[in-house]
C-alpha cells in the first residue's frame, strides 16, 4: 500500500470509519507493526489491542505483554503466565 494511501486510510479511522480501523490493524499486524497496532489499541480498537497480544505472545515480547496486562488485557496476562510457563519447563531439562 502506497503511503498517500495508507494516510487516508488512517485519516478515515480518525473520523470513525470502522472498515478502515480493521484493514489498519489487518496491515499493522501483517508488518508486525507494535507501534501501530498499539495507537489503534489506545484508539479503542479490541481488534488490535488482540493482535497486539498475538504477536507479542509469538515473538516472546515480554515487555509488551506486561504492559498490556498491566493495562488490564487478561488475554496478555495468560499469554504472559504461558510464556513464563514455558521458561520454568525449559529450564528444568
Amino acid at each position: 500500500m502506497s503511503d498517500p494511501d495508507l494516510r487516508e486510510l488512517r485519516k478515515r479511522a480518525q473520523q470513525g470509519d470502522t472498515d478502515a480501523v480493521g484493514q489498519l490493524v489487518e496491515l499493522a499486524g501483517g508488518r508486525g507493526d507494535f507501534v501501530e497496532l498499539r495507537r489503534l489499541a489506545v484508539e479503542g480498537s479490541s481488534d488490535a489491542a488482540d493482535v497486539l497480544v498475538e504477536l507479542a505472545g509469538e515473538r516472546g515480547v515480554r515487555n509488551e505483554l506486561r504492559r498490556l496486562a498491566s493495562g488490564g488485557n487478561e488475554d496478555a496476562a495468560e499469554v504472559l503466565a504461558e510464556l513464563d510457563e514455558e521458561s520454568t519447563d525449559d529450564g528444568a531439562e
